[in-house]
């Protein structure tokens, strides 16, 4: 049975969890979307415009509620959030790991199973199950990424 995601969890957790469960009917994924101002907004439609039908081998699907600031892939899921907040992690000394000029925040930094991609006009999270290697999902999103919103000024994440 499908199992709705708490609003009231924190993020993070919740964007896991959501990621993690796909609906058993019609095989829609819960992913809580999150809530961009307007410009951001309109930065994340053109990025879901661009993404892939296929992510690491893993076919594109349909998100619950349907969003154009969410996209997963696979089952178990790969997801991606468009318009989040700055992550609270996020820190002038974060180790970041950059893939084709697009900088990623890992969280937990020991074992990542999230990264946000920060630097840019908006944070964009990825969250990654056990099943998918992160280079290959994050080579193909950086591209797509980096063709879409702009770099902020220089040093500013």
């Amino acid at each position: 049975m499908f199992r709705k995601v708490s609003r009231a969890a924190p993020p993070l957790a919740a964007i896991i969890s959501a990621a993690l469960l796909a609906a058993c009917s019609g095989g829609a994924v819960e992913v809580p979307p999150p809530t961009p101002d307007a410009a951001t907004g309109v930065l994340c439609g053109r990025l879901q415009e661009r993404l892939p039908q296929t992510l690491a081998g893993a076919a594109r699907g349909r998100t619950e509620p349907a969003s154009e600031y969410t996209m997963v892939w696979g089952d178990p899921a790969i997801a991606l959030r468009c318009g989040v907040p700055r992550p609270e992690g996020l820190m002038p000394t974060s180790e970041l790991t950059v893939v084709n000029d697009i900088s990623w925040l890992p969280l937990p930094p020991d074992k990542p199973t999230s990264y946000t991609a920060v630097g840019r006009e908006a944070y964009v999270e990825v969250t990654l199950p056990g099943d998918y290697r992160a280079p290959d999902v994050l080579v193909t999103l950086s591209d797509t990424i980096s063709a879409v919103i702009p770099s902020k000024p220089a040093g500013v994440l």
